[in-house]
């Protein structure tokens, strides 16, 4: 990181961030006042609360996802009585009954 060029050539994705930090360092006293610094290029080089965001995004979407496959094996239920009952003409119970009286 001290060398400033990536593997590419170019500037590193977290460099900006290490400059903030450096120069944040070598001004302060209190090194404890560059704890904005320190933590915004510290989730610049591991990423860990945007994997953790991305982990519940996800986690979300699949629990949404289930919900809805539940449903719509809910519905696929009632359509296997047969087309007449999963339209709704005729209920569960008069389906034994018979149709004229």
């Amino acid at each position: 990181m001290a060398s400033g060029i990536s593997f590419h050539g170019g500037q590193p994705r977290c460099f900006a961030f290490w400059q903030e930090f450096s120069k944040c360092y070598a001004a302060t006293d209190f090194p404890a006042q560059c704890k904005a610094q320190a933590d915004d290029y510290l989730e610049c080089l591991h990423r860990t609360q945007e994997i953790a965001r991305a982990k519940a995004i996800k986690a979300e979407f699949i629990k949404k996802a289930e919900h809805q496959a539940k449903e719509g094996r809910k519905a696929a239920d009632i359509l296997a009585d047969g087309v007449i009952v999963g339209v709704g003409l005729i209920n569960r119970e008069d389906s034994a009954a018979p149709a004229h009286k």
